[in-house]
């Protein structure tokens, strides 16, 4: 193994531009820690905006990303739930563990969970922070079980698409907000009931939900009228949380924003659904590492973009 890897960092914050391959020594595990060969790593919303803000960052120099998908190249002292060359995949600790643009990561063990056979690391890398938000909202925020009416706004995206899927294994009815040809993709995941919110308002014919998840930073009361009371809405938008809330809380509606932890008992629990074939990861496509600025720049319709680390 060489004593260095590649890497996308910027020196300073703005458009694409600002990214650039450059070399760094490859770190070494510590206590309880791991290092992963990144196959693959996850390209979120989130990188493209501390990108251009450092809004969780600070000031670069910073290596972007947070979704990983590869294999133990190194065990820290400690370390039992792992050995050398076992595939695992998961989410570096949001926001400060941030690094995944890179040939090499090092995190906490008990992060990274063992990769399923079923899928591809191209794959397993869409899932970690889209996966984990999905789940937190719902079933750890939400606690949606059988038979509870789920609202998805965004349900095609990096999250919504997870979110659909994940809601549909705890047995709950889906209502799916959409636009235009993405009606047929969320049906194909499941959702029972879909809105496509070019030709209508969900908040006029839409009732009767008792959660709302909304993963595109809808600022509109009204989408508070498909709840019905008691019901709770979670937006993963604070800004949104600020505006919506008072008017949750006169309705008498738990209002809340999420902002996603890494977290094993989460991953586990998306690894077994994915195991069990009733969580598929959508890529919507995959660029090498050093077009990392192209990635951030495509904004899928539907699923996530991915970076292949060879």
């Amino acid at each position: 193994m060489n004593d260095t890897m590649r890497t996308i960092s910027q020196k300073a914050l703005g458009g694409p531009e600002t990214l650039q391959t450059t070399t760094a020594p490859i770190p070494a595990p510590s206590i309880n820690q791991i290092l992963v060969r990144v196959r693959a790593a996850g390209v979120n919303p989130i990188d493209r905006t501390n990108r251009e803000t450092g809004m969780f960052l600070g000031e670069p120099p910073f290596v972007l990303g947070w979704d990983v998908s590869g294999t133990v190249e190194a065990v820290g002292a400690g370390v039992t739930v792992h050995q050398v060359g076992d595939e695992v995949f998961g989410m570096l600790p949001f926001p400060q563990g941030h690094g995944a643009y890179a040939q090499y990561v090092v995190t906490s063990a008990r992060l990274f969970v063992p990769k399923p056979s079923v899928v591809t690391h191209t794959e397993a890398a869409a899932l970690p922070l889209a996966g984990l938000t999905a789940w937190q909202a719902l079933v750890e925020t939400a606690h949606i079980t059988t038979g509870t009416r789920v609202l998805i706004i965004g349900a095609a995206g990096g999250v919504g698409h997870l979110a659909v899927q994940i809601a549909k294994a705890r047995h709950a009815h889906v209502t799916a907000v959409v636009s235009g040809s993405n009606a047929d993709f969320v049906r194909s995941l499941g959702a029972d009931d879909v809105v496509d919110r070019r030709h209508t308002d969900f908040t006029e014919t839409v009732r009767g939900i008792d959660v709302v998840l909304d993963t595109v930073g809808s600022d509109r009361a009204a989408t508070l009228d498909v709840l019905k009371p008691g019901g709770t809405y979670v937006t993963l938008s604070p800004p949104v949380l600020a505006q919506v809330g008072p008017e949750a809380e006169r309705r008498g509606v738990k209002a809340t924003t999420l902002l996603v932890e890494a977290d094993r008992v989460g991953m586990d629990a998306i690894a077994e659904l994915v195991a069990a074939r009733k969580l598929t990861p959508v890529v919507h496509a995959a660029y090498p590492l050093d077009e990392a600025a192209a990635a951030q720049e495509d904004r899928p319709a539907r699923g996530k973009n991915i970076l292949v680390v060879d």
